[in-house]
Parts: C-alpha cells; sequence; structure tokens
C-alpha cells in the first residue's frame, strides 16, 4: 500500500474495560458507552483529533471489541475515510494463529510500530479513549516542537487534596519535567498527568523496544516509559491545559459529566459550531413532546416522545417517557422507555431498557457523599415489572 508521510499520527487507546462502570460496561467496552444525549465516549477524543488537523489515526480495541470497531467503521462521521491516511481499527496483533493481549498501554504501541511505520511520521499522539475534553492538539504539537522536546505531556491544574489521585508532573520554571511521580501521599506540585502525550516517534520507538525487552516492565506509558526516559535525561515537558477535562470511569463521574452539560458554566459546551464534536448516529425522527409533559434545563435528543417531568436531565435518542412519570437528575440512555407514574432521580437507566408503571430508581441527593454521588443503576437491555424499587446506590443489570 503506497502512503505519505505524516507529520503526525495519532493512537487512541480503547481497549479498556472499564469495571467501575459495571453493568453498563459488561458488554461494551468503556469508550463505547453512550455518552451526553447523541454520542459515545469515544467521539471526544476522535473529534478532536480531526479538528486539530490530524487525520491518521489508530484506534486500539481489546475487551468487547464488536460494538466499538462497528461504530467506527471506515471513520465517515468523523471525515477520516481517506484513502490517505484516516481512521483504523487496531486489535492485538496476531501471530500466526494466535494473537497476544496487549499488556499496557507502552506494549499496545509496540505491536502497532509497523502500523506507524508506515506513515513514518516525526510524531506521535498517545490519547486515552474515555475522557470527555476539548482539546486542540495542534497546539500542544506546536509547543512540543518549540522546546525540541523528546515528549510533551498534557497536564491540568488539580487541588493539592486530589493531587494524591493522579500521575503528578514536577516542572522547572520553563516547564521541563524534572520528576514524575504515581499518586504521591506528599505531592510537590498540582500538575496531574491527563495521560495525553506527543512523543518525538524516533526517540519512542527506540523506547517501546527496550521496553519489550525488559521482562520486568509493565510496559506502561507512567510505570515504565516516561521514567525511563527522565533516568536517561531526554527532554520531557509538561504542556498546561485549562479547559474542562473530565475521566469518566466510574458512575459519579459518568453521570456528573452528563449533569455538568446541562450547565454551560462547568466549561463543557457541546454546541460549539466552531469544535464540533461529531459522532455515528442513526437517523430518527424529531423529538415529540406532548400535551401536558413539562421540560426544564434537560437535553432531549432527536426520537424523543416525552409524555410527563423531564427535570435537569439528559435524555438520549429514541427513549419515551411516559404520561405521569416524573425524570429529575438523571441520565435516560438510548430507546429506553419509562413506565407511567415512573420516579427516576439521580438515576442511570441504560439503553433499550423498560421500566414499569409505577417503579422508584434513586432519590434525591443534595451533595455527593466523600466526593461519590450515590447514583442508581439500571443496566442495558432490562425489563423491569411495574412497582420495581431500586435504591439509591444499587446497581442491578442482567
Amino acid at each position: 500500500m503506497l502512503t505519505t508521510k505524516k507529520e503526525c499520527v495519532a493512537m487512541l487507546l480503547a481497549g479498556g474495560q472499564g469495571t467501575r462502570l459495571g453493568v453498563l460496561t459488561k458488554d461494551v467496552a468503556k469508550p463505547a458507552v453512550p455518552f451526553g444525549g447523541k454520542y459515545r465516549i469515544i467521539d471526544f477524543p476522535i473529534s478532536n483529533t480531526i479538528n486539530s488537523g490530524i487525520d491518521t489515526i489508530g484506534v486500539l480495541t481489546q475487551y468487547q471489541p464488536f460494538e466499538l470497531n462497528q461504530y467506527i467503521g471506515n471513520g465517515q462521521p468523523w471525515d477520516l475515510d481517506r484513502l490517505n491516511g484516516g481512521a483504523f481499527v487496531l486489535p492485538p496483533y496476531q501471530r500466526g494463529k494466535s494473537g497476544e493481549w496487549y499488556k499496557g498501554t507502552a506494549n499496545a504501541i509496540y505491536q502497532n510500530i509497523n502500523f506507524i511505520d508506515r506513515y513514518d511520521p516525526d510524531y506521535v499522539l498517545i490519547l486515552s479513549g474515555d475522557h470527555i475534553y476539548k482539546m486542540d492538539y495542534a497546539e500542544m504539537l506546536a509547543f512540543h516542537k518549540q522546546k525540541n522536546a523528546d515528549c510533551t505531556i498534557a497536564v491540568l491544574e488539580v487541588s493539592l487534596e486530589e493531587a494524591s489521585r493522579f500521575g503528578i508532573m514536577n516542572t522547572n520554571d520553563d516547564g521541563s519535567v524534572y520528576e514524575f511521580e504515581e499518586k504521591p501521599k506528599k505531592p510537590k506540585s498540582t500538575k496531574a498527568s491527563m495521560g495525553i502525550y506527543i512523543f518525538s516517534w524516533a526517540k519512542l520507538r527506540d523506547y517501546l523496544i527496550r521496553d519489550e525487552e525488559n521482562k520486568s516492565s509493565s510496559n506502561d506509558f507512567g510505570k515504565n516509559i516516561i521514567p525511563d526516559m527522565l533516568a536517561d535525561g531526554q527532554k520531557l515537558f509538561a504542556y498546561d491545559f485549562s479547559g474542562y477535562w473530565k475521566d469518566v470511569g466510574t458512575i459519579s463521574s459518568l453521570w456528573e459529566a452528563n449533569m455538568d452539560l446541562l450547565h454551560p458554566e462547568s466549561g463543557l459546551v457541546i454546541n460549539d459550531r466552531n469544535w464540533k464534536i461529531y459522532a455515528r448516529n442513526i437517523a430518527y425522527p424529531p423529538q415529540y413532546i406532548g400535551n401536558g409533559a413539562f421540560l426544564d434545563n434537560s437535553i432531549v435528543s432527536e426520537g424523543c416522545q416525552i409524555f410527563g417531568t423531564v427535570v435537569n436531565s439528559v435524555v438520549y435518542q429514541g427513549a419515551t417517557v411516559a404520561k405521569g412519570a416524573e425524570i429529575r437528575d438523571s441520565i435516560v440512555m438510548p430507546n429506553a422507555v419509562i413506565g407511567e407514574n415512573a420516579r427516576i432521580s439521580h438515576a442511570i437507566v441504560g439503553w433499550n431498557t423498560v421500566v414499569g408503571n409505577n417503579s422508584v430508581i434513586g432519590a434525591p441527593q443534595d451533595a455527593p457523599v466523600k466526593g461519590e454521588w450515590n447514583i442508581a443503576v439500571v443496566g442495558p437491555e432490562m425489563t423491569l415489572a411495574r412497582n420495581t424499587v431500586v435504591r439509591e446506590g444499587e446497581m442491578i443489570g442482567r
């Protein structure tokens, strides 16, 4: 295959199981989980990539890959169906009749060295598929080149109390990294790694090969590649990012990110015409709001039929809210049906689930407990009998 040299190739790590999302990721990978009324989580990093002018992206899948593979397809919704470049789904590399699971983030890239080499890039952008944010990677790449860096790591300022939950970059005045600490008990700075890296490819390629030869390595960027580069005196820089960013790896954070869409002051705005979030969507008819329905501060996507009350909630494509039902501070995923007089509060209802009449899912909450909301979760493809009760913080699924 003839290819044209690319300045930068993006590699998107999308194989995570997402165990903390429970029943929502039993049959799909975390990046494929619906988000924001009409998107999937993975739509954000893919849209960021094409909006940043990077048109070649490898999507590395592993856990429950079928739906994600089908969703990405040829990349057409993101303008990535190209003759040279585009979107490529990259499962674990097959050797003969057997395959080898990706052992870590660095090993996943190592297994795809040949794919990257095909485009002979100067730089490689490493991304995670389970974060919600909008970011111009072209600006980060310009910073990387200006600093003549071997590796640039995007960082976000967090509070000192939160810093112990992250990988922390300790930097000099010029932004160069002199130390990396993974979840330090006594952090020296508040620059948290976002798991977004730009490497000069020739340099990273050598470190990936060396790391693979080290049988004691965890084959991970944070645990191995970055510490090794620091130890060798390579040029590592922190790139400060100040926009909205959230790791939606827990039920509480997934719920929070959806709720942030209802409050523009959060910084998460998806109707920005200058930075569109693209998605592969089924063609639904317009939503219908029936007589007597009540809506307030909510996102209601196309194809929905609303006959009840929806307040401060996100209702995804094709969902139905029956007469007398009340949904407050909740997420109702695609094609779910909420029966008559049901009460949904601080809850997530999975896709294609039917909630019976007079059921009660979740309960009102004033504030999170130790940073976590007690969100009730009903998994996808469920049918709940009438009068079912799912208490706050409870999770049920198939």
